[in-house]
């Protein structure tokens, strides 16, 4: 498994305070890192200096308009399917920052739970 850097301390207070606010949302560490769930979907998080957020449409369209918003991809090449990285611009804004988050934990509401079970082997018997 490779490396992470981790997220910078005042970076991961900020998640924090946000997080306060959304108080049905799940948090958990993915790879060392904060993130936030909604039904058992992953919908918002750090990773490294970056804050990211899951998207279903209109939404995604809008944030890629944005500029320094992207594909969250932790592993360079491997971006994850339906999840972008937060522009700097709606980083530095609280209310902004608010707001992408919450469409992000209102989207993960929209989608099916995840009912935990037990793990599929990955081969066969």
């Amino acid at each position: 498994m490779p490396s992470f850097t981790k997220s910078p301390p005042e970076l991961i207070e900020r998640f924090a305070s946000v997080a306060v606010a959304f108080p049905d949302a799940e948090r958990r560490q993915m790879f060392g890192y904060p993130c936030l769930f909604v039904g058992g979907n992953m919908v918002t998080g750090l990773f490294d200096e970056s804050w990211f957020v899951r998207l279903g449409e209109p939404e995604r369209s809008e944030l890629l308009a944005m500029d320094g918003a992207g594909p969250f991809a932790p592993m360079p090449g491997r971006p994850m399917s339906g999840y972008f990285v937060l522009p700097a611009s709606v980083m530095a804004s609280d209310a902004e920052l608010l707001a992408w988050v919450g469409r992000s934990l209102g989207f993960g509401r929209s989608l099916p739970a995840k009912v935990p079970g037990v793990a599929k082997s990955r081969r066969k018997a």
